[in-house]
């Protein structure tokens, strides 16, 4: 379980405040396979918040320590029914891996510009060979 300064856990609450939830944990607990939706929300987004739905008051804590420890994460706020956790992001590229892909481009102007530079790089490398 990584632990926080005060500033650093004053920082990601701040960060975390308008966050919506992105995993319930409801009546049947804290499954596998909740667990694994919030280790692949934490290595997408860093910072979360869960939502817990019919958990007594005295079993919140236990489960954040349970979430924490199991996932490598940090427990940063728990205010009512609203568990916030940080993890840091892994390493992007690590060696053995395909580097990831760029965005499509959102707008005309984006993918005319996209368009002209893979032509601009194209007629430069024609050009290199031919000399």
């Amino acid at each position: 379980m990584n632990k926080l300064s005060p500033a650093e856990r004053r920082a990601l609450r701040a960060a975390a405040h308008h966050l919506n939830p992105t995993v319930t944990i409801a009546a049947k607990g804290l499954a596998p396979s909740v667990l694994k939706e919030i280790d692949v929300s934490l290595t997408a987004h860093e910072l979360i918040k869960v939502k817990l739905q019919g958990i007594e008051r005295d079993a919140r804590s236990r489960l954040m320590t349970e979430i924490c420890t199991a996932l490598d994460c940090a427990p940063v706020q728990s205010i009512g029914n609203i568990l916030v956790l940080w993890r840091p992001k892994p390493p992007e590229a690590t060696p053995g891996q395909p580097p990831r892909r760029k965005a499509a481009p959102k707008t005309k102007k984006q993918a005319a510009a996209a368009l002209e530079k893979q032509r601009h790089n194209s007629s430069a490398a024609r050009a290199s060979l031919r000399k």
